[in-house]
């Protein structure tokens, strides 16, 4: 078998030259297409894309996405910015084309091992609170990742039968408690010389527990990239967060 023929749109960016860097020094991977701003996306059919890796902007995203699903080719997106409505308009793509997949990040081996201890944790303690962290050229606030994690926490404690939170707030000004996501309160940070940091606090009686995770450079994200640039090809549809294409066991 020869090597994936990917595409990288959005290559001329901090993240995208990461990618870019990380698919051409693996030996199973080929960078066939490196698209810019002002390139035309017929340029990944002409290269025989397989694989392409979404790396813009919310405003463009789902346009690439739909003709990168109409042409067949796999997608693996990095791009931040999603919603329900749009994850429901990507599937209804998908179902058209249903030999099709495509991954929606987060895309962080740490971030999402985070999120896996995090979805463990939040039965055992009463309270839990989600902080995250970014600099200040990031778009949306809270992080897709703090969403999902929160989500994940939620939905342990809904199995759980755990009450909700304890919180005697009765007056605070908008926004004070952070964003509440499925009952979990989550806090956006943005300040210069941050990349990125994720942290979930538990709360129990006499105790507390931090698990936090650090990003100090784009480059981290690249094995998260690679993992999903492999195994996309092999799982039809939407995937949502790079824990299902890893090996827990």
């Amino acid at each position: 078998m020869g090597a994936i023929r990917v595409g990288v749109i959005g290559a001329g960016g901090r993240m995208g030259r990461e990618v870019v860097k990380a698919v051409e020094s693996a030996d199973d991977l080929e960078v066939v297409a490196a698209l810019g701003r002002m390139d035309p996306l017929q340029s990944l059919i002409r290269a025989g894309t397989q694989v392409a890796v979404e790396l813009t902007h919310p405003d463009a995203v789902m346009d690439h996405l739909e003709f990168c699903v109409r042409a067949g080719i796999h997608s693996v997106v990095g791009t931040t910015g999603w919603t329900d409505e749009r994850l429901d308009t990507l599937s209804g793509w998908l179902a058209g084309s249903p030999t099709t997949g495509v991954l929606v990040g987060p895309l962080s081996v740490g971030a999402m091992l985070t999120m896996r201890l995090a979805q463990y944790a939040a039965r055992w303690f009463e309270s839990v609170e989600v902080v995250e962290m970014h600099h200040p050229d990031k778009i949306d606030a809270p992080s897709g990742a703090a969403v999902r994690t929160a989500r994940l926490i939620a939905e342990a404690r809904r199995e759980a039968g755990s009450a909700a939170p304890p919180d005697a707030t009765s007056t605070a000004l908008a926004g004070a408690r952070g964003a509440n996501v499925e009952g979990v309160p989550v806090h956006a940070v943005r300040a210069r010389g941050l990349v990125a940091r994720q942290e979930v606090i538990f709360g129990g009686t006499g105790e507390t527990l931090t698990l936090r995770h650090d990003s100090m450079d784009r480059a981290c994200f690249t094995s998260g990239f690679l993992l999903g640039v492999r195994r996309v090809g092999s799982v039809p549809g939407l995937t949502v967060g790079l824990e299902s294409f890893m090996d827990w066991d």
